[in-house]
């Protein structure tokens, strides 16, 4: 397992040095987008507060902004689960949905600004793909996405993340990762292609040596691309440990770890040897993999584990409230590590945040949020659970499918 611990000390981030601000949503409209028929809400680098009664389209908002970065969103929902339905079951209508972003630049900077366009494909409804323009033109990935915006978010959902499948926990990770580097997202899109490609070959059966050699080939390439996906991850978690180390406050320190074998391959060898190393694997591994279905060595097996450093108790271990806790510290934690990157401050999707955390953790989050300058959308029943924020929040009503300024 790698791993990397500090000396047991206590997270918050107070005040060090006035962050300079980042990207922020200076404008949403929904279009047809779940229980939204049309919407449109206006803001500025401040934390923005949605408050009002559970179903009334909260999470829908944070989950429309979530399509700011690359894959399915908060949700994880296919494309057409977004569009908005209208009449009876037996006569449902269903029209694709769409998003359009005006993204606000830090300090002011006309030239960081940019609109953002997507939603389910209109001209071919029949078919789940997502489009997307950036500044009016159109984009073949979701690349662009990342390079302009970083998106981490936070759901009820995830409160248990340490008690979740080892898949939830190593998309979490990837977030972290992707937000810390845009290009992180292209090399695991290449490695997981790669794989599939593979699995398709090996499940026809090794005929001929034309076969053998294009399995050779995308051997090769899921090694490389394997060993840049790993090696991300180690670093971003050690850059992220040093943060936590440094850090004080009410919120438990976590000591990250992953486990892996190409991480741990990574932590005693060059990437060159670890690259060849999984190349071997892989050719020896064929019949293997072609009966489980599946590559049985990769970093698309890696895990992501957390321990209290204090204690040195398992994440899994504690109460709904300290793993929440322990999450909030994470994030905070790597919007702190990004806020040392010019204009890369992440935008933070944080929805009933208030659940589980009690008023001094809720006001050391809000402080944080504030120091770091970052543009947090947060979800809650109650208004009054935000007022520690003052006038330094802007507040807003969702109720009814309708949005109102407070």
């Amino acid at each position: 397992m790698a791993q990397l611990r500090a000396e047991p000390r206590i997270v918050a981030f107070p005040a060090a040095r006035p962050a300079a601000g980042g990207p922020y949503v200076a404008r949403l409209q929904l279009t047809d987008f779940r229980s939204y028929a049309g919407a449109v809400i206006e803001t500025d680098s401040r934390p923005v507060v949605l408050s009002g009664p559970n179903g009334a389209g909260k999470t829908n908002l944070l989950e429309a902004l979530s399509f700011l970065a690359p894959g399915r969103g908060l949700r994880r929902a296919r494309i057409a689960e977004v569009d908005r339905r209208e009449g009876e079951a037996t006569r449902q209508v269903t029209r694709p949905w769409a998003l359009a972003i005006r993204l606000g630049a830090p300090d002011g900077d006309a030239g960081g600004s940019c609109d953002i366009g997507t939603g389910r494909d209109a001209e071919d409804p029949a078919r789940e793909r997502r489009t997307l323009r950036i500044d009016g033109a159109p984009q073949r990935g979701q690349t662009g996405l990342a390079e302009r915006v970083a998106l981490l978010w936070l759901t009820p959902q995830m409160d248990g993340l340490f008690l979740d499948s080892r898949s939830a926990r190593r998309r979490f990770l990837d977030r972290l990762v992707l937000a810390f580097d845009p290009g992180h997202g292209s090399r695991l899109n290449a490695y997981e292609q790669a794989t599939a490609e593979r699995l398709r070959l090996l499940r026809g059966g090794i005929g001929n040596g034309e076969t053998e050699a294009w399995l050779s080939a995308l051997e090769q390439q899921i090694a490389e691309q394997a060993v840049a996906v790993a090696a991300a991850r180690l670093d971003l978690v050690a850059r992220l440990a040093g943060v936590l180390a440094a850090a004080e406050g009410p919120f438990p320190r976590p000591a990250l770890a992953l486990a892996g074998e190409v991480e741990d391959w990574l932590e005693l060898m060059p990437a060159l040897a670890a690259e060849e190393r999984l190349r071997e694997c892989l050719a020896r591994n064929r019949g293997l993999d072609a009966e489980a279905g599946r590559a049985l060595v990769g970093p698309h097996r890696t895990d992501l584990a957390a321990r209290f450093a204090a204690t040195g108790m398992p994440a899994g271990d504690c109460s709904t409230g300290e793993q929440k806790a322990l999450i909030i510290a994470i994030l905070l934690g790597q919007a702190k590590l990004m806020a040392e990157k010019p204009g890369r401050l992440p935008i933070l999707l944080l929805d009933e945040i208030a659940a589980h955390l009690d008023e001094s953790r809720r006001r050391a989050l809000f402080e944080a949020l504030l120091s770091l300058g970052v543009q947090a959308w947060l979800t809650g029943t109650e208004r009054g659970l935000f007022a520690p924020f003052d006038d330094r929040a802007q507040y807003f009503t969702v109720a009814g499918g309708r949005i109102a300024r407070n």
